[in-house]
């Protein structure tokens, strides 16, 4: 925890929807290590809404992050039809009213005006920004939101109700992007969602690549060996996720079956919290198929398992489950969707396959031909490794945040300098010591 006097660094207030910490998925890794970066160069406090268990952790953490201050409140609501109606009934886009709290915006409000700057890592907290706000605004996009509606509107397989649903949910979604976009100063996002941005509407020239990586640490481990797996097949990431658990019910249903019908004992691992009841109940049938819940190291599984899969059939932006077993270098499977933002070739870096039979082709061949399990092995790593570090990323990020925090406008010229790091927001030995409620702690 950091608690600084330093007046010469910039403030930075970090808004989210979720608490970053621990980094279980994609999504929470980026914004951990992104925010783990901004703290060594700016004062940064964070402002998070909890959800799920996020309060659990809240503990553990102020013990890690170096921040300064820390705003929350727990919002808990689900994707269900009651919550869908009370968000066009207070419209807004579904996912802002589930991250919408009137206690969370006063309590922002108040202290918001402190701050030099204003990143919204995702669009959902950027309802907390108010309009007359005179800093710099910073967009962290992890995905062209309004596209993973409209990919599962346009997908056949799916129910006519739930296409109809997620159809106006991309319209709400898309106005609310573009402005969010329109109002903000710098937009990060990954090339392939800049270009969707565009394409309704957003300027490209405030936009800059961001990426979604994996934990680029592994680089440093050994090769991983082909001898030395079993038959076997690895998936890793949150099964909460639509896009994941629907990418899982198809693969499972679709095909599964037909690599069974040639690998009668084959496994499949699945790791991920929290799993949807669907899956529980698809998988439930094959002995070979195991939802191992969370694990913590997964590096044991990386050298037990020969081909990790990824059959992603909407989303957007680039996909870490994915960037992730590349770095490993264990011989991933995906989609079109799954390598989209990369700059990968089929059976050199990774297999790309859209439908059933190519995919089942495609595992076939990394299970039994060791040459070609050997390329994307090497290739793979070799990519990461030029093209897809942390190192790299942020220090590209960061040039783009100083050249915005020198941009100083007249009208946000402040004649009283108000330090925010002398009047803590928590009062944390008493957070600690778990002495009051969370409600309690925050105090303006």
């Amino acid at each position: 925890m950091k608690i600084s006097n330093n007046e010469s660094m910039k403030r930075i207030l970090f808004l989210t929807p979720e608490l970053p910490y621990p980094p279980v998925s994609g999504g929470k890794l980026k914004s951990w290590k992104l925010l783990e970066f901004l703290a060594q160069k700016y004062q940064v406090s964070v402002g998070s809404i909890l959800k799920e268990d996020d309060e659990n952790n809240v503990y553990s953490f102020l013990k890690k992050a170096q921040i300064n201050n820390f705003y929350f409140t727990p919002v808990k609501r689900n994707r269900g039809i009651i919550n869908l109606i009370k968000s066009y009934l207070h419209q807004m886009p579904l996912n802002i009213f589930r991250t919408h709290s009137d206690y969370f915006a006063g309590n922002i409000k108040e202290n918001i005006y402190n701050y030099d700057m204003v990143i919204s890592d995702h669009y959902e907290v950027f309802q907390y920004i108010p309009k007359d706000y005179k800093g710099k605004v910073i967009l962290h996009e992890h995905n062209a939101y309004y596209l993973m509606w409209d990919r599962y509107a346009n997908n056949n397989e799916h129910s006519f109700s739930k296409r109809l649903v997620c159809y106006f949910e991309a319209i709400r979604v898309k106005k609310y992007e573009k402005n969010a976009c329109e109002q903000s100063h710098l937009v990060f996002a990954s090339p392939n969602d800049i270009d969707s941005l565009e394409s309704i509407g957003v300027n490209r020239e405030k936009c800059q690549y961001t990426y979604h990586l994996g934990d680029d640490s592994q680089l440093k481990l050994p090769p991983l060996k082909y001898e030395e797996t079993q038959e076997s097949l690895l998936y890793v990431g949150s099964l909460g996720w639509e896009a994941n658990v629907d990418g899982l019910l198809w693969f499972i249903e679709s095909v599964w079956p037909k690599l069974l019908k040639q690998y009668p004992q084959l496994t499949f691992t699945i790791i991920g919290n929290n799993p949807d009841q669907r899956l529980i109940d698809v998988a439930a049938p094959y002995q070979g198929i195991t939802l191992a819940g969370f694990v913590e190291n997964l590096e044991p599984y990386f050298q037990q398992h020969r081909v990790f899969v990824a059959p992603l059939r909407f989303g957007a932006g680039m996909k870490v489950k994915v960037l992730n077993a590349m770095c490993r270098g264990i011989p991933t499977v995906t989609t079109s969707v799954g390598s989209e933002g990369m700059d990968v070739t089929h059976m050199k870096h990774l297999a790309i396959c859209d439908d059933t039979n190519s995919m089942v082709y495609s595992i076939n061949e990394l299970l039994n031909n060791q040459s070609a399990w050997q390329i994307l092995e090497k290739n793979s790593r070799q990519l990461v490794k030029e093209k897809y570090t942390w190192k790299a990323l942020f220090s590209s990020m960061h040039i783009k945040i100083k050249q915005l925090m020198m941009k100083t406008h007249k009208q946000n010229k402040r004649t009283n300098t108000i330090t925010v790091t002398n009047q803590p927001l928590i009062n944390f030995k008493l957070f600690f010591n778990k002495k009051i409620s969370n409600k309690k702690i925050i105090s303006s």
